[in-house]
């Protein structure tokens, strides 16, 4: 027969290391001894936070892994909100009126005008911890039936109203005391309209009379699997127990804090307090007997200081250990030193009686090497340093609890990236548990966990997918919300190839791919050089939009598509049409394009083959460069007929066409991914298609293969003059060419193996860029993105901003946030 594990609770606690049957009995009203079948798992652990109604957070659930979380998102997300809400929820801090999502404002205002099914919101924060069988006396207090049976326990803590009809008469009767106060007109009327205008105004100051958290026990078994109640449920109230919620929580999860703005500089304050210091230092220095003059005076100090730096040499050598496993101070920086400074003069002045010092040279043993004080050395390794110390201190703290220490600690550390480079960055992310770590028979009792709030691509260089809870703002409402996502849930839902590639890939390139308002995915690095110049010249808007943009070639560009509709990220894809003679190229069933005549094209795009030399343009000869076999998958011109592409993404994501006719044929709605919901990425793709080209004369629809063949067509007499040379693309004796002629040399040319793409981007953007056009397949692109996420701004007399001047004073205030409602980075 197997193990059970048992569990029990008492007044006085009890022992869980019994084993025997699954059973639950009542022993006395005092005391409910539960035997339960519990499988035995892992360290307890913070495994989810659903938030509700908590500025951006209207309503998210977010994952925490059991060791490290990284929040990412763009600026304005929620990402710091979380913590926040937990600092509140916890009993540290004062809730204030702009800590209701902005979408509850208005029914605010209705309640307290007392309008027909109006009611006061509340906030909440559901906790839910992973236990194992070994936990289960821990957390007894959260078992929300005596037929639990899961490794789930959770609790929620609300922020509710306590009397909402005693709130609205209290604000009505502030109301008509303030109209009371007020002068009024000749006719009665008051000449200003006081606060509290309406119950939110009431609110700003009176919320935590009126407001008081509760604590409730959760029960899993009435959630799904995304954290959602059934309809109806009502969760077990926490009061009345022998202990309040708080107190239940907090013998359970510590939580502490280490911000961003840890305002390290080198200048002094000017705090009231310490001017004083200042005076009275520099009356000892004036006035009083100096340390000089009397030789006591030295040796005592002489003595205590030899004592001091022993003692702090031995103090701190776990702190500097910790240091160095971050690379600290590494090969050329000097050695941390903690030296007292017992100083007549500094203690008169309030200054600490120990300072950091960076010792000189090399760790040759001498006891008193030449040092300089901490303001000589950089912000990043006082960052650094603060930052391990603080990590040091809180860990320290918890564990120096002896009575009940809470099981769990978390530690949010926001943006750890300020001041250090990329490889500290790396270091800082790679060791920060290492630190943390603990011993011995602690390892299984206790765990430290760590969310980090970052904007940093280095860091998430350093972690790939698994840890990163993505932070996406909402497109569904106007209302300032946003979504989190579990990349996780991404890595274990895709293939291992897509995976593979897209982490590998994402180590290679910057991972600003998580902080951007949409994505430009391009075909190779011309497209990346000339971009941002293209931006500027067909849609300048973007130049103030959050773009990232992402180098990935046609042939990968669709490994791209799970993650892209993952993070219904806006995305626009620029990339080439790759003609190839036919027959038609289709996509086989390993991403790959298959030729049906049995030619091979690579990975890569097109097949390898011999192609002409570029040689020097006067001493070209015509004759030097046969024309290539028509062999399936070989390049060829883009209208050459029956050629299909080779192009991978658009055979595998839009617009799904194998040959160049069919490509051309494409509508506009074709090249669209459009959503489905609100918070669906939207894609659009851009490659080649024909434009009117004219050249001595003629005039044909033609189109490049390549954005080097596109832009010499669409800048045709532009590229011929001899000026142009350095862009490779002029032809020899190009005034005796034809049409056809030309773009067949020009086609050749750029598909020379000693044709330099880069060169030919760099010689561009030494060119003004007013003398050339942007590629029409690319301006459509940028103009569409422009459009979709940089949209212009409303000219004077338009019908929307003559409504909004229409609106009422009064109604204005109620249908707009104020400045910084409900938002955080």
């Amino acid at each position: 027969m197997p193990d059970y594990n048992y569990s029990a609770h008492t007044p006085a606690g009890l022992s869980p290391e019994i084993n025997t049957h699954n059973l639950i009995r009542l022993t006395s009203s005092s005391a409910i001894t539960i035997l339960v079948k519990h499988e035995s798992g892992g360290r307890m652990h913070l495994r989810k936070l659903a938030i509700r109604n908590f500025r951006r957070l209207r309503d998210v659930v977010i994952d925490l892994a059991s060791d490290i979380s990284i929040f990412v998102g763009a600026n304005n997300s929620g990402k710091t909100s979380v913590g926040h809400a937990l600092r509140l929820f916890t009993g540290h801090g004062r809730f204030d009126i702009h800590d209701f999502s902005a979408e509850l404002w208005p029914g605010i205002v209705a309640f307290g005008a007392g309008e027909e099914g109006a009611a006061l919101p509340t906030m909440e924060v559901d906790i839910w911890l992973e236990i194992g069988a070994e936990d289960i006396h821990r957390a007894i207090d959260l078992l929300p039936s005596l037929a639990w049976d899961s490794t789930l326990v959770g609790m929620r803590v609300a922020y509710a109203p306590i009397d909402p009809d005693a709130t609205r008469v209290r604000f009505n009767e502030s109301r008509e005391r303030a109209l009371a106060a007020v002068e009024k007109d000749d006719d009665g009327v008051p000449v200003f309209d006081p606060a509290p205008r309406h119950l939110r105004d009431y609110l700003r100051d009176s919320l935590s009379n009126e407001y008081e958290l509760r604590y409730f026990v959760l029960d899993p078994a009435q959630f799904d699997a995304n954290m959602v109640a059934e309809a109806g449920y009502s969760p077990a109230s926490l009061a009345g127990r022998d202990r309040s919620g708080r107190e239940i929580l907090n013998s359970i999860l510590r939580i502490d804090f280490l911000d961003a703005q840890r305002h390290l500089s080198d200048s002094s304050g000017g705090g009231r307090a310490e001017d004083l210091s200042r005076v009275l230092s520099r009356f000892y220095g004036r006035n009083l007997e100096q340390k000089g003059d009397d030789l006591e005076a030295l040796r005592a100090l002489s003595e205590s200081e030899v004592a001091l730096n022993q003692h702090l040499e031995r103090v701190f050598e776990p702190t500097l250990k910790s240091l160095a496993k971050l690379g600290y101070p590494g090969l050329a920086n000097p050695r941390m030193m903690i030296r007292s400074a017992l100083d007549p003069v500094q203690i008169m002045s309030g200054r600490d009686a120990a300072l950091v010092h960076y010792a000189l040279g090399p760790d040759d043993g001498a006891p008193d090497p030449p040092t300089l004080p901490d303001r000589y050395n950089g912000l990043g390794f006082k960052n650094l340093i603060f930052m391990v110390v603080e990590l040091l201190d809180l860990h320290a703290q918890w564990f120096a609890i002896e009575d009940n220490r809470p099981p769990v600690h978390l530690i949010f550390i926001e943006e750890p990236e300020a001041h250090l480079h990329a490889q500290l960055q790396q270091a800082f992310i790679r060791k920060v548990m290492d630190i943390l770590a603990l011993k011995g028979a602690d390892q299984a009792a206790y765990t430290s966990q760590v969310v980090v709030t970052t904007h940093s691509t280095h860091i998430l260089y350093e972690r790939g997918f698994r840890p990163i809870r993505y932070f996406k703002r909402n497109r569904a409402n106007a209302a300032s919300t946003s979504d989190v996502l579990n990349l996780s849930i991404f890595y274990d839902s895709t293939d291992a190839d897509t995976r593979t590639f897209l982490e590998r890939y994402l180590k290679l390139a910057h991972c600003d791919l998580f902080f951007a308002d949409a994505a430009v995915l391009v075909e190779g690095n011309v497209e990346r050089l000339l971009l941002p110049q293209m931006i500027e010249t067909a849609a300048p808007r973007l130049q103030s939009s959050y773009l990232t943009i992402l180098e990935i070639g046609g042939a990968f560009g669709y490994r791209f598509k799970a993650l892209i509709e993952y993070l219904g990220l806006t995305t626009l894809i620029i990339t080439d049409l790759d003609s190839v003679f036919g027959p038609v190229a289709r996509a086989n069933g390993n991403g790959a394009a298959e030729i049906e005549a049995g030619g091979v094209i690579e990975e890569g795009g097109d097949a390898a083959q011999e192609e002409p030399e570029l040689v020097e343009e006067e001493d070209e000869d015509e004759d030097a460069a046969p024309v290539a076999a028509e062999k399936p998958g070989k390049a060829c011109i883009a209208g050459h007929p029956g050629a299909a592409t080779s192009n991978q993404t658009l055979l595998q994501w839009l617009p799904k066409c194998a040959t160049v006719e069919a490509l051309w044929a494409a509508t506009a709605s074709d090249k669209i991914q459009a959503r489905v919901h609100d918070n669906d990425a939207l894609v659009r793709v851009a490659f080649q298609c024909c434009t009117d080209v004219t050249w001595g004369g003629e005039t044909a629809a033609l189109a490049g293969r390549t954005l080097e063949e596109a832009f010499a067509l669409e800048n045709i007499e532009w590229c011929q003059h001899k000026d142009r040379r350095p862009l490779q693309l002029r032809i020899a004796k190009n005034d005796e060419k034809t049409l056809a002629e030309l773009i067949a040399r020009i086609h050749k040319r750029v598909q020379a193996k000693s044709f330099s793409k880069t060169d030919f981007a760099l010689a561009l953007l030494a060119e003004d860029p007013t003398s050339w056009v942007v590629p029409e397949y690319i301006a459509d692109g940028l103009r569409w993105l422009e459009a979709e996420i940089a949209p212009p701004e409303p000219e004077p007399g338009d019908a929307n901003v003559e409504h909004s001047e229409a609106v009422g004073e009064g109604a204005k205030q109620l249908a707009a946030p104020e400045p910084g409602a409900g938002l955080a980075a």
